[in-house]
């Protein structure tokens, strides 16, 4: 129906010219002549803006009522997928809460943190459809129903019926033209004619005011739909932002949990340290470590790094406290199973066998000794 009106509109304007042509052609006496014309050059563009403006809120309407159809899907998808991401964080807290394994509690531990992070990620999700309908849906669908656009659509479509009046009126102008110059002196087709004129020109007139209300009209309902649904738009992708930001801060800590706790069953026990004596004692003079012989031996291999491959806790004030992953500065090992270092600006006796040589080392690792 759409692109019939259009096609109806042209041809109506072709027509119109065409007339104006015939008439400034032949018309050029008696009474009247082509200023009685609807298709003026201002009025011409006059239409033809209102008729962009008419396509531009139409499609910015349809555009509309595509989004809210999407985001409504999208709601009504993701309200599936809450029930079930919810299911399944409410059975993984179930089997870690109640599993009984002989072998230990690492994936009942899992279980259960993965349970909450299931839980967490559902609840943002519901947070995600909720700002979808409240802050994309609803207002879009309020404009694409609200009544300023129907109100300038109603004003566009009695202009252009009043606009078709005109021209039909301008067509019984141009016939009354017609007779006066085929009957000259005949009072009544005078008089008649005279009438047809005045009802354009009333005509023409109200075109022009009616015209200019719903261009007026039809602009800001443009303006207002293309900077809301601009502004839907941003929102909608500011909601998915957050959204997946939040999400994949709890997977990471999730997969942190898991990770560490899966390095501590595979890694191997501690080296045991009860069977061995205790550290030997030094003092610090000027700025350095001088060792003293314990048992009349210390070795000394020349500095190198090592990497703590298991954490050890200071049992005396010439000791040094290392967690995995720590990289020390070892200065000097002896032969009973001691070694002494420094790590994070801190220096004295560990386990040697709680550290492997390191011939390569990331820079920042390095930063990290001192």
């Amino acid at each position: 129906m759409e692109a019939i009106r259009k096609q109806a509109t042209k041809l109506r304007e072709q027509v119109a010219r065409q007339q104006q042509a015939v008439l400034k052609q032949f018309g050029a006496g008696g009474y009247g002549g082509s200023d009685n014309i609807i298709a003026d050059e201002a009025e011409l563009q006059q239409h033809q803006k209102l008729e962009k403006l008419y396509i531009s809120t139409r499609a910015a309407k349809h555009f509309q009522r595509d989004i809210v159809r999407g985001v409504e899907g999208h709601i009504y998808t993701g309200s599936k997928q809450v029930e079930i991401g919810t299911k399944l964080s409410e059975d993984s807290r179930k089997y870690g809460s109640e599993n009984t394994c002989t072998s230990g509690n690492t994936l009942s531990k899992a279980a259960l943190g993965y349970g909450r992070a299931c839980a967490q990620m559902e609840k943002e999700r519901g947070n995600l459809l909720k700002a979808f309908g409240t802050q994309v849906a609803e207002p879009l669908r309020a404009m694409v129903m609200g009544a300023p656009l129907e109100d300038a659509r109603h004003l566009a479509q009695r202009y252009d019926r009043m606009r078709q009046e005109a021209e039909a009126q301008a067509i019984e102008v141009s016939k009354r033209q017609a007779k006066v110059r085929e009957t000259p002196g005949n009072a009544e087709n005078v008089m008649k004619l005279e009438s047809a004129e005045a009802k354009l020109k009333d005509l023409k007139s109200n075109m022009g005011i009616l015209g200019k209300e719903a261009v007026a009209a039809m602009a800001a309902v443009e303006v207002q739909q293309q900077r809301l649904t601009l502004q839907r738009l941003i929102a909608m992708v500011e909601s998915e932002r957050i959204y997946h930001q939040r999400v994949l801060q709890i997977l990471e800590q999730l997969e942190n949990e898991m990770i560490s706790e899966r390095q501590r069953i595979e890694a191997p026990p501690s080296p045991s340290v009860e069977s061995m004596p205790p550290p030997p004692s030094y003092e610090e003079v000027n700025g350095v470590y001088a060792s003293q012989m314990h048992n009349g031996s210390t070795d000394s291999m020349g500095y190198f790094l090592g990497e703590v491959m298991h954490p050890y806790n200071a049992e005396s004030d010439v000791e040094l406290t290392l967690s995995i992953g720590d990289y020390v500065v070892v200065r000097k090992v002896t032969n009973n199973g001691w070694a002494e270092g420094e790590c994070k600006g801190k220096a004295g006796w560990f386990p040697y066998g709680y550290i492997e040589r390191r011939e390569r080392v990331l820079a920042s690792k390095v930063a990290e000794v001192f």
